[in-house]
C-alpha cells in the first residue's frame, strides 16, 4: 500500500503545479506548427507538381507515405517535452529541498524512486495523447483540404499514434533517470537541450555516414524512438538509408534506457544524505 500512496503523492506533486500544463501548451503549439504548417506545404506540392517542379521545390521521395510522416510529428520532435517533465519532476525535489519531508512521509527510497517512474510514464503518455491529437488533427485537416489521403481509416496509423504514445510514455521514464544522475536542475535542463538539439543530430549524422557506425547509430535513443513509432521526418530527411530497428527493438531500447539510468542514479546520488 505504500507504493500507491506514494504514487499518488506523485500525481498531487504533477498536478499542483503549473510545469505540467506549460510543457502540455508549448508542445501542442510546436506541433501544430510543424505538423499543420509541413502539411500544407506538402499537401500543396503534392497537389500542384506542375507548380512545384517549376518553383524547384524538392517533393518527397516516391515510397514515402505522407500522413504518417506528418503525425509522427508529435513524438519525433515532441520528445523532448516528456523528457523535460521527467527530469523535472526529480531535480525539483533537489532544488527546493522537498525531498526532505518526502522521505519523512515515505522512508523506503525505492517506493519513492519507483512512484516517480511510474507516474512520468503516464505523464508522458498524456502529453503523447495531447501531443498526438494535435498532430493529427492539423495535418488531417491540410491534407483533406488538398484532397489527399488522410489515413485515418487505416488500423496502420492508428497502430502508428499507440506506438508514439508509448514512446512518449518512455522519454518520460527516461527524464526521471536523467533527473536521479544529474540532480542540478540547471544543469539536467541543459543536457536535455544539448543532447536533443545538437548532440545527438549530429551523432545520428555521423553515424550515418559509414555502414558500421551506422549499426551502432540505430541504438541511439532519438533513432530507436523513431523506429518505434514506425516513422519520422528527420530520419526520411537525412537519413533514408540506414536502415533502422523493429519497433518492439526500438521499444526495449527506450526502456532499457529508462530502467538502467534509474537503477544506477538509484544506487549512487539517491542513497546520498539530503537536507
Amino acid at each position: 500500500m505504500s507504493f500507491f500512496r506514494a504514487l499518488g503523492a506523485e500525481f498531487q506533486k504533477l498536478l499542483t503545479t503549473r510545469m505540467w500544463w506549460l510543457l502540455a501548451i508549448l508542445l501542442a503549439a510546436y506541433v501544430a506548427f510543424m505538423a499543420g504548417g509541413l502539411g500544407a506545404l506538402f499537401s500543396w506540392l503534392g497537389a500542384n507538381p506542375d507548380a512545384a517542379a517549376e518553383s524547384g521545390s524538392a517533393p518527397l521521395p516516391a515510397d514515402v507515405e505522407l500522413a504518417p510522416l506528418l503525425y509522427s510529428f508529435a513524438s519525433s520532435i515532441g520528445y523532448v517535452f516528456p523528457l523535460l517533465l521527467g527530469a523535472l519532476a526529480v531535480t525539483s525535489e533537489f532544488r527546493h529541498k522537498t525531498l526532505t519531508p518526502t522521505f519523512l512521509a515515505e522512508p523506503h527510497r525505492t517506493v519513492v524512486l519507483s512512484a516517480k517512474l511510474v507516474s512520468q510514464l503516464v505523464a508522458g503518455a498524456v502529453l503523447g495523447a495531447i501531443g498526438y491529437a494535435v498532430s493529427v488533427g492539423s495535418a488531417a485537416t491540410a491534407l483533406a483540404g488538398f484532397g489527399l489521403e488522410t489515413g485515418l481509416d487505416s488500423s496502420d496509423t492508428w497502430a502508428l499514434i499507440g506506438r508514439g504514445i508509448l514512446a512518449m510514455a518512455l522519454w518520460g521514464g527516461i527524464g526521471v533517470g536523467l533527473g536521479v544522475l544529474v540532480t542540478n536542475q540547471v544543469a539536467a535542463v541543459v543536457i536535455v537541450i544539448a543532447f536533443t538539439q545538437f548532440l545527438e543530430p549530429i551523432l545520428r549524422f555521423a553515424a550515418s555516414l559509414n555502414d558500421v557506425t551506422a549499426t551502432v547509430g540505430r541504438y541511439l535513443p532519438g533513432a530507436a524512438s523513431d523506429a518505434l513509432v514506425g516513422a519520422s521526418f528527420y530520419t526520411v530527411a537525412a537519413f533514408g538509408g540506414t536502415e533502422t530497428l523493429d519497433w518492439w527493438q526500438g521499444g526495449l531500447v527506450l526502456l532499457g534506457i529508462a530502467l538502467v539510468t534509474t537503477a544506477i542514479g538509484a544506487a549512487t546520488t539517491w542513497r546520498r544524505d539530503v537536507s
